[in-house]
């Protein structure tokens, strides 16, 4: 968060997970943006958070009804009871919601993985006193998500009405770092290097619109290369824009894997298109100030193209 900027009038989040950095935003009244749309490919969390902002009353009173026999079973009837949850089918959107937290709060490593039939298939964890029921939480976010706009469609078209003085942050699924560290089913279909390279292209297209934009990746080498050698200039608000992206590693904590010793930190790569002097008076100077926002500015042409294959018809997250 220490690295958003300081303004914000729309925040965009496109794959919006957990969605730590949109709450952590939301909760800071120095920071909180006037309007958010988030998005995601993955249906069963877009209504997980729909419903958090519409119902979350329904959603705590039907959390209760699963969590209270769960807890007070002994171990194999808690595994038992588990995967019947895993297989049965919700009988509504709130139902949706509230198995998704249970299963989120009870299955191995709090792993989110479905086949490619988009069935959940994790593991049952064994967890001694695990959350189930927040209520606070759900209340707080839930409050946090009033007049958001929550999006289920293709990261390519949900920036198209980002404009100078917004921001956007990008959290897909990392590329893998070895072939046994492989995880991209987070829907039925991959996101391969082909939506890597689509999601630049996109990233490409904000900073020649002068739109705010950060991402976070694995520090993958390939991809590392793709950004470090991109001389598209930071948005900073001067005349001039510097030459390329700031690309950094940030330690981060492994949450996954099947030993509790190597879940360390390691590195995370995080990508900017602006400098830290960045505030919303800047950027827009620095937007009216480009080539790209010129009427005859050789960029347009370029920035089209990338637009639409960043929009293309390739598989989501």
């Amino acid at each position: 968060m220490a690295r958003a900027p300081r303004y914000i009038d729309t925040y965009y989040e496109p794959f919006i997970g957990g969605g730590a950095m949109f709450f952590a935003l939301a909760g800071d009244p120095e920071l909180a943006p006037k309007r958010a749309v988030l998005n995601d490919a993955n249906l069963d969390l877009v209504t997980v958070y729909e419903v958090v902002r519409d119902e979350v009353e329904r959603l705590i009173a039907r959390l209760e009804t699963i969590a209270t026999p769960y807890l007070a079973a002994g171990a194999e009837e808690r595994a038992e009871f588990y995967y019947e949850q895993r297989a049965r089918t919700p009988e509504d959107r709130v139902d949706t919601a509230a198995r998704f937290i249970f299963l989120n709060k009870t299955c191995f490593n709090g792993l989110y993985r479905v086949n490619r039939r988009g069935e959940f298939n994790v593991p049952h964890g064994r967890y001694l006193a695990p959350r189930i029921l927040d209520e606070p939480a759900l209340r707080a976010a839930s409050e946090a998500l009033r007049g958001v706009e929550i999006m289920n469609g293709d990261f390519g078209t949900v920036t198209d009405a980002a404009k100078p003085g917004d921001f956007v942050y990008f959290d897909p699924p990392f590329e893998p770092l070895s072939k046994t560290s492989s995880f991209t089913g987070y829907t039925e279909g991959a996101f391969d290097r082909h939506e890597q390279v689509r999601l630049k292209w996109l990233f490409d297209d904000l900073t020649e619109r002068g739109v705010a934009a950060m991402l976070s990746n694995s520090p993958a080498e390939w991809l590392v290369g793709v950004y470090e050698g991109e001389r598209a200039g930071l948005i900073d608000g001067g005349t001039d824009r510097r030459p390329g992206y700031h690309v950094e590693r940030t330690p981060a904590r492994r949450a996954i894997n099947s030993r509790g010793d190597r879940r360390g930190a390691i590195d995370e790569l995080i990508v900017t298109n602006y400098t830290s002097e960045l505030s919303r008076g800047r950027l827009e100077s620095a937007a009216s100030s480009s080539p790209s926002a010129s009427s005859g500015g050789s960029s347009s042409s370029t920035r089209t193209s990338r637009t639409k294959a960043a929009r293309g018809t390739g598989k989501t997250k």
